[in-house]
């Protein structure tokens, strides 16, 4: 039987995907087991510095298996159950930088995925819809949290109250995805930034985002004193620094003309 989820290293750049196409890469146990691994393998492994999800075209992800759901609801897992079992879990709590690649619909749980991303790159053909009041489910993968932090309360009550989708180019207006690309163009522009991030400094990557992260859930004048004290424990080597400086003037220079 093929594997339910793919995952593959090279240039310090791990792409996983999600790999039922049959069932348009819905989670079903089995694949939210394989995630959450995959995911939390990449996280250990010293050999990555960045993670990129996906999907087996031609979706990104249906949500949970309805299947399952509406037998044993083995599959209902949110985002505080065990990291063995949830991919929301480990998602959250990532110190590597995750880049949505999607490739198509994104649905539901399968939204709520591409929203623990740190940023999304979306196809052409990428969808995005919340069926949990459809279905009759409440959501336990962030959504309530995630959505109208990223599109604004209101729009976010109008797609999860009416179900309705929005396509690549609404999300782009909305700014939930930060690049729409061609189909054939998608891996290849996801793997762009991720290789620009993979050769920054890996310890100044990895605290700014958890800055952020941590940062959007305090207020303003907590989230300063958080940078504060990140910024007077940070240790810097000027050698190193004064290594890179070369290299950061003319990428900068390059980028600026």
């Amino acid at each position: 039987m093929d594997e339910t989820v793919l995952s593959e290293t090279s240039d310090r750049v791990c792409t996983i995907t999600l790999n039922r196409p049959e069932a348009r890469n819905a989670m079903n146990s089995e694949l939210q087991r394989a995630l959450a691994i995959a995911l939390a393998g990449a996280e250990a492994d010293e050999g990555v510095d960045v993670v990129i999800l996906t999907g087996s075209d031609r979706a990104f992800c249906a949500g949970l298996d309805l299947r399952e759901l509406g037998s044993t609801a083995a599959n209902l897992v949110g985002g505080r159950d065990d990291e063995h079992r949830s991919p929301f879990t480990v998602l959250w709590t990532m110190t590597k930088p995750v880049i949505g690649a999607i490739n198509g619909p994104a649905v539901t749980g399968g939204f709520e995925l591409a929203l623990g991303c740190d940023f999304l790159v979306a196809s052409e053909r990428a969808t995005f819809g919340d069926t949990h009041a459809r279905v009759g489910v409440t959501p336990g993968g962030g959504m309530s949290v995630f959505l109208p932090q990223t599109v604004g309360l209101r729009k976010a009550k109008e797609m999860s109250l009416t179900g309705n989708f929005i396509d690549a180019r609404e999300a782009l207006e909305l700014r939930l995805v930060n690049h729409v690309v061609a189909h054939e163009d998608l891996l290849p522009a996801a793997r762009e930034l991720a290789i620009d991030i993979a050769g920054n400094d890996q310890q100044a990557v990895r605290n700014l985002k958890q800055l952020y992260d941590r940062g959007s859930k305090l207020s303003v004048g907590e989230a300063i004193a958080l940078e504060q004290e990140r910024f007077r424990n940070f240790r810097v080597d000027p050698s190193e620094i004064e290594r890179r400086r070369t290299d950061v003037v003319e990428r900068g220079r390059g980028q600026t003309k």
